[in-house]
């Protein structure tokens, strides 16, 4: 059987480089083939280099692509999406735009516990229905692997039921989905004023049974104060660890250096949100080794103007990863271009940073590093030939789909005609 040739290209962006999370200066570092190409042989690649030098290894029967001075690079591997729920949040945004906060609408019933409702009185099909939709939105947006999380069912029933659609949409191929479990995500209706049994109820029942099918990688935990408090956010994660769960937690999202100690004490894989962290929190993941996440379209779409300090924490040495948050509430996009270009005007992120953030840092943050998120021989074929010249277009022109087509283990699952 033949492989695959990827000629004629502007700019191969192949992140090649040391096998962790880049920091510091190693973010900007892109490893750039100008007019490179590169072969595909069983999903994986095989080689890459200059056209002229490739060309000589085009066996007979390979497939030949003319990128047509396209540029390609890795898929985006976002990290953090919620990509499971029925129905949308619009009636909401009408009222933020209309001067309620997400606060004062959570409050009346709105945000979270919304969706919930919703979520919990849908057929499995229906889920599976209205996610293949979104798959299709990440896959033209140039992603190639979601981190899943659970989250808007509150219940055992439904919150197996949204890891059981999760688990479909992975089996389907063209986007790679890495489940977590998001039990404590907000306090259900019936539980309010509860919390403690709550809390009881994901660790006794939840997470045995998501351990026992296999249904989740990992484990995040809301924790606010308002939400999930640091202690109930610490059981449900030191549960989760007895039962061989990675961690994750979304921090520091409204209150500073909360969320991200206790992701620093437990030493989680990563730490979500970070808007209102401060120098002693980034200190903390740091010398931790946590990975944070930055969300910058969540708050771009709630109104707001506290961006996480990005530029800190590259400068502190910190392996930034940038995710689209997907949900229907407070970031409803599958767009990292998008989020790339956030990062890089609300942020003071570099083009070349954004990118590592969203690929290869974003697949070490999922444990896919030695897989997934750069261009290097042995690794799974993910990639997106661009209508770009340049790997700095894509946030530059904001607001558009430049992805022409992506390939999923080498196989191409989108095409623009």
């Amino acid at each position: 059987m033949g492989g695959l040739a990827i000629l004629n290209c502007s700019q191969l962006v192949t992140l090649a480089g040391p096998h962790r999370p880049r920091t510091g200066a190693e973010m900007r570092d892109l490893a750039v083939i100008p007019n490179g190409a590169l072969l595909v042989s069983g999903g994986r690649i095989v080689t890459t280099g200059p056209r002229a030098e490739i060309e000589r290894q085009i066996g007979p029967d390979s497939e030949v692509v003319d990128a047509g001075g396209r540029i390609v690079l890795p898929g985006f591997v976002d990290a953090h999406t919620h990509p499971v729920f029925a129905g949308n949040r619009a009636d909401e945004f009408e009222m933020r735009a209309a001067g309620a906060s997400y606060t004062e609408i959570a409050a009346r019933g709105g945000g979270i516990r919304s969706t919930v409702r919703r979520t919990r009185a849908a057929t499995e099909s229906d889920l599976l229905e209205a996610s293949r939709r979104y798959r299709d939105w990440f896959l033209r947006g140039g992603t190639t692997t979601v981190e899943a999380k659970s989250g808007y069912g509150l219940s055992v029933d439904a919150e197996l039921k949204i890891l059981r659609v999760i688990r479909q949409l992975d089996a389907e191929g063209g986007l790679r989905y890495v489940p977590t479990f998001l039990g404590a995500h907000e306090i259900p209706d019936e539980y309010r004023g509860r919390i403690d049994e709550y809390v009881q109820l994901v660790i006794a029942e939840m997470l045995p049974q998501v351990a026992m099918g296999k249904l989740a990688e990992y484990c995040d935990v809301f924790c606010e104060p308002n939400v999930f408090p640091v202690e109930q956010a610490r059981a449900v994660l030191l549960a989760a660890r007895e039962l061989r769960l990675g961690l994750r937690l979304h921090a520091d999202q409204f209150r500073g250096d909360y969320g991200a100690l206790l992701a620093a004490q437990l030493g989680a894989t990563t730490a979500d949100h970070l808007e209102a962290t401060r120098e002693a929190g980034c200190l903390a993941l740091r010398a931790a080794g946590v990975q944070p996440v930055l969300l910058p379209a969540s708050v771009y779409a709630l109104g707001l103007t506290g961006y996480a300090a990005a530029r800190r924490m590259i400068d502190l040495g910190m392996a930034v990863v940038l995710a689209t948050d997907f949900n229907p509430g407070s970031s409803p996009t599958t767009s990292m271009p998008m989020v790339l270009s956030l990062a890089c005007t609300q942020m003071k992120m570099t083009p070349a940073e954004a990118i590592t953030a969203s690929t290869i840092n974003a697949a070490c943050s999922l444990g896919r590093g030695n897989e997934i998120g750069s261009l290097e021989p042995g690794k799974i074929a993910d990639f997106v030939l661009h209508e770009c010249d340049d790997f700095r277009e894509i946030p530059y022109f904001f607001g558009r789909e430049s992805a022409w087509a992506v390939y999923s283990g080498g196989r191409c699952v989108m095409h623009r005609q």
